[in-house]
Formats: C-alpha cells, sequence, structure tokens
C-alpha cells in the first residue's frame, strides 16, 4: 500500500487564535476512515497566534511529541515542568496514569507553527515524564535524523513504543532512501515545502501511507522541504 493524504482533505478547524489541520480524526472533525494508522493517532498541523494558546487540561495513556517549526511555545504541567521550546527542539511527554498541562505561544505578534503528534503507548498506566531536546539543524540537512525513539538511540527523545520518528531538511538536487524492515508502517508528513516521494510529487501538509513498501527515496522539489517519517510497528 501506497497512498497518498492530500492536505486539502484533512480535517480543519480555525478558532482565529487557533487555524488547525487534521491527519486524522481529532475534536470536531471525525472520519471512521482516518482514526489513525498503526499507533499514531494524531497529526496537527497547528499554526497559534501571537499571545493565544492552550490552557490547562488532561491527558493520559497517550505519547505526544511536539515539533516546532517556527515561533515559540511556552509549556507549563502538572509535573513541575516549565520551558519554552523553539525552532530545533522536540518536546516529549508521556501521559501514562495522567498529565495536565498548558501550552501557550509567549510571543506577543509573532505566530507559531508546529506539529503536534500522539502515539498510542505500548502499555497503559505509565509513569508521566516530559523530556525536550534541541536538535542542530545540521543533523537533518540532507538526511534522515532520528529524533524519537523507543531506547532513546541516537540521542533521539524516548518514546515508549516501537516508533522510529526521523526529520529531514531537503534542498532540489538532495535525496534520501530510508528501507523499512518487512511488516513494518511507514507514514510520511511533509511539513514544509514540496518533496517527492518514489516519484509521487507532494505539497506542504501532503502525507503518504505506506505498507509492504520496502524502500522509501525521498527528493527535494524546494527550498528547505521539510518531512518526518514514521517507521513503526503494525
Amino acid at each position: 500500500m501506497f497512498y497518498l493524504r492530500k492536505a486539502e482533505d484533512r480535517g480543519h478547524a480555525n478558532f482565529g487564535w487557533l487555524d488547525s489541520w487534521h491527519s486524522f480524526s481529532f475534536g470536531q472533525y471525525h472520519d471512521p476512515n482516518f482514526m489513525g494508522f498503526g499507533p499514531l493517532r494524531v497529526i496537527n498541523d497547528d499554526r497559534i497566534a501571537g499571545g493565544a494558546g492552550f490552557p490547562m487540561h488532561p491527558h493520559d495513556n497517550m505519547e505526544i511529541v511536539t515539533y516546532m517549526l517556527s515561533g515559540a511555545l511556552a509549556h507549563k504541567d502538572s509535573l513541575g515542568s516549565g520551558s519554552t521550546i523553539r525552532r530545533g527542539d522536540v518536546q516529549r511527554m508521556t501521559a501514562g496514569t495522567g498529565i495536565r498541562h498548558s501550552e501557550f505561544n509567549p510571543s506577543a505578534d509573532e505566530g507559531a507553527h508546529l506539529l503536534q503528534i500522539w502515539m498510542l503507548p505500548e502499555a497503559k498506566g505509565l509513569e508521566p515524564s516530559y523530556e525536550e531536546k534541541r536538535f542542530d539543524g545540521a543533523g537533518r540537512a540532507g538526511r534522515l535524523q532520528l529524533i524519537a525513539a523507543k531506547g532513546a538511540r541516537e540521542g533521539a527523545v524516548h518514546i515508549n513504543q516501537d516508533i522510529d520518528l526521523y526529520a529531514a531538511v531537503l534542498n532540489p538536487g538532495e535525496s534520501v532512501t530510508h528501507a523499512f524492515r518487512p511488516g513494518r508502517l511507514g507514514w510520511l508528513q511533509v511539513a514544509l515545502g514540496h518533496v517527492s516521494a518514489n516519484g509521487t510529487e507532494l505539497k506542504p501538509g501532503d502525507a503518504i501511507a505506506m505498507a509492504e513498501v520496502e524502500t522509501l527515496t525521498i527528493e527535494g522539489r524546494s527550498k528547505d522541504a521539510e518531512v518526518l517519517l514514521f517507521d513503526m510497528v503494525r
């Protein structure tokens, strides 16, 4: 299977302070054909206006990763964690038995752009925890950089699921190839710019769902095109 999920076919919600596109069913958007993919449950492409954000609210039994594309996001949670993440930072929360958090854009006038990702954990009732890590932009320039993985391999943030999450920034003429082990699922999300994936042209917000695909070659089609690639257990 090699399925193109077009950007314009995603769910959309615009509250003024938040403009959000949903790859999978979320909030008031419900599509029984897009409830998730493997353990991947949410990919929200969020733009948050200056001074706005999400007040304190609860989660449980979910692995939540935030990937910043531009601007900043101020985080506080019931564990006592508090920091501001920016471009290059990756934030991970294990909601486990329960966690409350808030996320606000600390700038008065600059918008924040991010991908919020939810993944089902390998077990319920885990101890809640928080982690963030800064990744040098050179690490994903023209290559796939592992940013989240079980066991925190290669300096990635740890997630409690058998998922390898990679990021890459590609320019025209640059390409990367990823080999999937037998039985794995793949999801490619275009965050910024244009790329091709095994010859399929993709624009910002487009995605490819993959099963029984041996290799994926991603080629840059515009300056600083940025993608996330999930290599997942079924």
